[in-house]
């Protein structure tokens, strides 16, 4: 790829992100280079995104209705890139990171004035480039917990009040962070979701240094319910509850 977009030698982390529903999240990559902007999408893909790219500010106004988040690079080869980040802003509140290799600091005022959410310079890491996405899809989708106190999936009875877990009415013993993982799979039936949604979730960590700490967890579980189908393993993707 381009190392003027984004620099993959750089260490990086395997996971993904959506917002507290867990639907996952629709991006549109913006970037003057075609081929760099495939890539980019393909990168985010593999992180648990939907992604799709344009290579031009026409199309960008053209393709931005609906999608979750914006990478908007500023030097497009048809229109101003701060003029296409003002009216998208105008059209809405679709978060927008600005990226560009200008590294001054009016560029970044010039951009954050124009309606980006945040701001990315040239090259830079896909790591820092996730991490930014989270902050600002925070930011833009505030978490919170999910409403329903006692949750049924099969034989499993999950009491988020009592932190309880029972499995065929036995109960099930489980660690907090057991609980957590367990928890958030079983309130989102028929979600995928990706590594760095759970660590996220049930970890609040954006980094990399748990990845494994998920599959310890998840074994842990699947030992504790009798049963390796109980958690679905998706491979370059994440997890999903499943049924013994």
């Amino acid at each position: 790829m381009n190392r003027q977009v984004m620099d993959l030698t750089r260490p990086h982390s395997g996971r993904g992100q959506t917002p507290a529903g867990g639907q996952a999240l629709q991006v549109l990559v913006v970037e003057n280079d075609a081929r760099a902007a495939e890539d980019l999408a393909q990168e985010l893909r593999r992180h648990g995104y939907l992604a799709d790219s344009v290579s031009t500010g026409a199309e960008a106004l053209q393709a931005h209705s609906g999608v979750d988040m914006v990478l908007l690079d500023l030097d497009l080869p048809d229109l101003d890139g701060l003029e296409v980040c003002r009216r998208i802003r105008v059209l809405g509140s679709v978060p927008i990171i600005s990226m560009t290799v200008r590294d001054a600091e009016l560029d970044c005022v010039l951009g954050l004035q124009a309606g980006a959410d945040d701001y990315l310079v040239k090259p830079y890491g896909l790591r820092e480039l996730l991490a930014r996405m989270e902050a600002v899809l925070r930011r833009a989708h505030p978490r919170s917990a999910p409403t329903a106190q006692v949750i049924t999936h099969g034989p499993l009875r999950i009491d988020a009040g009592a932190r309880e877990l029972l499995l065929e009415g036995r109960r099930v013993d489980l660690t907090p962070k057991e609980f957590d993982l367990l928890y958030q799979l079983v309130s989102q039936p028929g979600t995928t979701l990706s590594r760095r949604q759970l660590l996220s979730l049930v970890w609040d960590d954006e980094w990399s240094h748990r990845g494994r700490t998920i599959d310890t967890h998840v074994s842990s579980l699947r030992s504790k319910l009798g049963s390796s189908h109980w958690i679905v393993t998706v491979r370059g993707v994440g997890f999903r509850i499943g049924h013994a």
